[in-house]
């Protein structure tokens, strides 16, 4: 029942969250940035909600809690609203439910459904009869405890979210890789500290469906759960297992995701502040040559440096036509500039096209 609410399909590097696509990693990362102040007023639903929770599991009569508790849950839709990852839900669907499934009713049937369950008594063909009642329980259950989940969430991934920051070696599926397998121990009990490794899911399956936007059906590996910690931790893990990883913006101290090798240092939101309402992406290539997305020390731009020098080694010592090594040049250059903004090809043949021979080939051709 609702399971929507915390339920991705995964499908190569994309994710789908409530009916929208996102690269994998997405909704891990936003959830980084949910601020202290956005918790805190999370927190003060959560405790007027807990107390309804508490009464339906204990079994007991909670119609005396229904408006605040009700009323809590519509003021959580709301902040929720305003913050990502949460505002890609479908708001105003879930407000609805919220609005039809939150009476005192609902609380005496799902009670009914809980000992009925319980004894081993419950039909199968009576499960529908019981659905706002489940859904109450599941909204109950699942914003009752969000502020300590994404809590607990930005405590176990913060500190390796700044390691895979910090991992400007290789920002590549393999590179994380080999940062998780330093960073995490290879064997682990969860049992012993390592909470972290448990997603919590609540189930597993492999569904054929039409991506929003598409026409053709495609293979998913569809992952329901019962937290929102797992939900963010499995987003983060399957994010890194196709090179997608957060990146803290270094103007504005948010997280943003990355999906390539490129050293992007900066984010495309506004820069706070800034009078002209430049995004951080602007305001840092402003900085000069020094805090540019790619250093001068880049792989790329290094086999680039090494072939002009070859290059000029080669018309100081008569082996090389001037014609000829400006075109070089020329060629060079265009092939460092692609490889910049192009990771395939520079993952690819780049480094071959680069070669002193090679380059020299494609010169003459052009003469």
């Amino acid at each position: 029942m609702n399971q929507e609410l915390m339920t991705l399909d995964f499908w190569q590097d994309t994710v789908i969250y409530e009916g929208k696509i996102f690269p994998i990693g997405t909704l891990a990362c936003d959830a980084l940035n949910v601020p202290e102040d956005t918790l805190a007023r999370m927190n003060e639903q959560c405790v007027k909600i807990n107390l309804l929770l508490g009464m339906l599991n204990a079994g007991q009569d909670a119609s005396a809690l229904f408006p605040m508790a009700k009323e809590a849950a519509l003021t959580m839709v709301d902040i929720l609203s305003k913050t990502p990852p949460f505002s890609y839900m479908d708001i105003v669907k879930h407000r609805e439910r919220i609005e039809k499934v939150f009476t005192a009713d609902n609380a005496l049937k799902y009670v009914e459904f809980a000992i009925k369950a319980v004894a081993n008594s419950l039909q199968f063909e009576e499960v529908p009869n019981y659905a706002d009642a489940i859904m109450l329980q599941r909204y109950t259950a699942v914003f009752g405890h969000l502020a300590y989940s994404l809590e607990e969430y930005q405590t176990a991934m913060l500190d390796f979210a700044e390691k895979s920051d910090a991992n400007e070696a290789d920002r590549t599926a393999e590179g994380f890789a080999k940062m998780f397998g330093s960073y995490f121990p290879p064997k682990f009990s969860i049992t012993e500290g390592n909470a972290w490794m448990s997603t919590l899911n609540n189930s597993v399956q492999y569904v054929s469906v039409i991506r929003p936007g598409e026409k053709v059906a495609k293979l998913v590996k569809r992952m329901h759960y019962v937290s929102f910690v797992g939900m963010f931790r499995s987003d983060l893990f399957e994010g890194l297992c196709v090179g997608h990883a957060p990146k803290k913006c270094k103007i504005c101290g948010k997280w943003f995701l990355t999906t390539n090798a490129r050293h992007t240092k900066y984010c495309g939101g506004y820069a706070p502040g800034d009078k002209l309402h430049r995004t951080c992406r602007q305001i840092g290539n402003l900085k000069g040559r020094e805090q540019r997305e790619l250093t001068d020390d880049h792989p790329v731009i290094q086999i680039y440096e090494k072939r002009l020098n070859t290059i000029n080694r080669y018309i100081k010592r008569g082996k090389l036509d001037d014609d000829v090594a400006e075109i070089m040049k020329k060629l060079a250059k265009d092939k460092m500039l692609r490889a910049k903004s192009n990771v395939a090809y520079a993952k690819g043949t780049y480094e071959k096209e680069m070669e002193q021979a090679a380059l020299k080939k494609e010169a003459l051709k052009r003469i």
